[in-house]
């Protein structure tokens, strides 16, 4: 008889679990508040970004916020509360905020985001997974000659790494994109790098696991769990109850409130960020961008699509939407792509969705004490597409009991 696992959280790595866990004989079970089809693995930029191997805990980062702080259009906003859960995880954010915790990250970060790539990739290749998958890596733009410093010393940790990453002067940047008048003074050209469309690979992979027995239970709550000693025995939903021989949590931003309830503490904020989408749009570009002095993303998706993104809004997950920063995302594009109006579209045209912020940029991924069978899968920030695909990986063989594809000591869950 097949050991049964239930999966708390439909988004990308839920699903990816599942999708690892189903293919290795397991029956499995996912649990959702939602109907799956809305959240951060929709409304993301779509980067599959081995590129990303700084950690939003970085120097600086501290500094440049504080900036920020009183101008709504900032790429980057912390909302003042008195929050004991916010408090702790704000000086835990700054003790990581240093060079050598980025030296640290960068190969546990580059390696589970190559093996993510890897893995998409094989994706595509099965029947009915279409979702616009295109290697043609990114530029990240710059306009200053601090942010060019700062593209150089970024191009020689990416060789370090054995990335595939080469600095563009202004023509050669422009050459890059011909449809599209570019005011920047260059760019950091990562061909590493690869874009998805996010709302396509969703809605593959729950087609792909409903027809391969998966159950996808949206609209319920967890409320609670059936426990025997160090052994948990089922997930308790309003009114229902899920016997699990193992169990998962994959909830993102919510995974710290269902942790609590096994009385466990994942140090974790929501970092709010928005993006408006437009199809048959005039704007033709062939690569993802981002523009680095105002910290957007620009996501050509999907052959007639394109995607304008970005803000890190550390708030409280009830608080109302702030489309001023909406406006100033709109802005930005404006200062890069001089000939580019783009209309300030209607709130409801408006996505918004929390990140699951860790308090040291990096993911929890890893089996919890003093529990035998629960794993824990969040905190991937505004990485949880790119790391999708190879956490949903990891998650499978932590619960087969089987050598993991890499090293995962960095993303213990419980680590200090």
């Amino acid at each position: 008889m097949s050991r049964q696992v239930i999966i708390i959280g439909g988004g990308i790595i839920g699903l990816s679990s599942a999708f690892y866990l189903q293919e290795a004989g397991y029956k499995v079970t996912v649990l959702d508040t939602t109907d799956m089809r809305q959240g951060c693995s929709y409304g993301n930029a779509g980067y599959v970004c081995p590129s990303h191997f700084v950690p939003l805990a970085a120097p600086g980062i501290v500094s440049q916020g504080l900036k920020w702080m009183f101008n709504a259009k900032s790429p980057f906003y912390v909302q003042p509360r008195l929050s004991s859960g916010l408090i702790s995880w704000g000086l835990k954010f700054m003790k990581n905020a240093t060079r050598a915790h980025v030296e640290r990250s960068a190969i546990p970060l580059r390696d589970i985001a190559l093996l993510s790539q890897r893995l998409y990739e094989s994706w595509t290749k099965l029947p009915g997974m279409n979702f616009s998958y295109e290697p043609k890596g990114m530029l990240e733009l710059f306009k200053t000659a601090e942010n060019a410093h700062h593209a150089e010393h970024t191009l020689k940790e990416a060789l370090k790494l054995g990335l595939n990453a080469r600095l563009l002067n202004k023509a050669e940047l422009q050459a890059m994109e011909p449809g599209a008048e570019i005011d920047a003074a260059g760019a950091l050209y990562f061909a590493c790098d690869a874009q998805l469309y996010p709302n396509k690979l969703m809605q593959c992979l729950l087609e792909w696991l409903q027809q391969k027995g998966v159950q996808l239970m949206g609209n319920r709550e967890v409320t609670g769990f059936i426990k025997e000693g160090d052994h948990i025995k089922g997930v308790k939903t309003t009114g229902e109850i899920y016997p699990a021989d193992h169990v998962v949590l994959a909830a993102g931003v919510w995974s710290g409130a269902v942790a609590k309830q096994l009385g466990l503490r994942i140090p974790m904020v929501g970092g709010r960020g928005y993006s408006v989408t437009y199809e048959n749009a005039p704007y033709q570009l062939q690569h993802s961008i981002i523009l680095s002095e105002a910290r957007v993303a620009i996501s050509p998706m999907d052959g007639n699509k394109i995607r304008f993104g970005g803000t890190m809004e550390i708030t409280a997950v009830n608080a109302p939407p702030r489309m001023q920063r909406v406006q100033g995302i709109l802005e930005s594009v404006k200062r890069y792509f001089p000939a580019y109006d783009v209309p300030m579209p209607p709130a409801n045209k408006v996505w918004y969705g929390y990140r699951p912020c860790s308090a040291d940029g990096l993911p929890y991924i890893g089996n919890v004490d003093p529990y035998t069978n629960f794993t824990v899968a969040t905190g991937h920030s505004m990485l949880g597409i790119s790391l999708g695909a190879g956490t949903g990986k990891l998650v499978s063989e932590l619960v087969q009991g089987i050598p993991a594809s890499m090293d995962i000591t960095p993303f213990y869950p419980q680590r200090r």
